[in-house]
């Protein structure tokens, strides 16, 4: 059994072109709230933000909601997304997960979030307030 807290932002899912810099602002002043991940590879540069911070001229999908697994986590543990994911994938609940060193996060559209919510109860997992 996990605790599951729920961020209270909407975000955001963006590309950017690979090569592209870290849009002005986005890394400049530390988050009020919220997270923010970005990811470089050889064909992109993802960015998970909160929807009031999406970069221009980013290829965005929104609105999502973030579900941050209470840490932190010790690195050596297993198991902790799949007791999440497996659940929301047999509800067909789409989702897309990212990881920092002390813990998981999940976003599902904030169109399904009550069905997601409801799925990681009845697996044994607890909403966190």
């Amino acid at each position: 059994m996990l605790d599951v807290a729920l961020l209270p932002e909407e975000y955001a899912v963006c590309r950017l072109p690979a090569g592209s810099p870290v849009p002005p602002g986005l890394l400049g002043a530390p988050a009020q709230s919220g997270v923010l991940s970005v990811t470089w590879t050889a064909e992109e540069m993802s960015i998970i933000c909160r929807a009031d911070r999406v970069p221009a001229d980013a290829v965005v999908e929104t609105p999502w909601r973030c579900l941050r697994v209470v840490g932190p986590l010790h690195l050596a543990l297993t198991g902790i997304l799949a007791s999440l994911v497996v659940p929301l994938a047999e509800a067909r609940v789409n989702i897309l997960a990212f990881s920092t060193y002390d813990t998981d996060y999940l976003l599902v559209p904030s169109v399904r979030l009550p069905e997601a919510l409801a799925t990681l109860v009845r697996a044994g997992h607890r909403l966190a307030t």
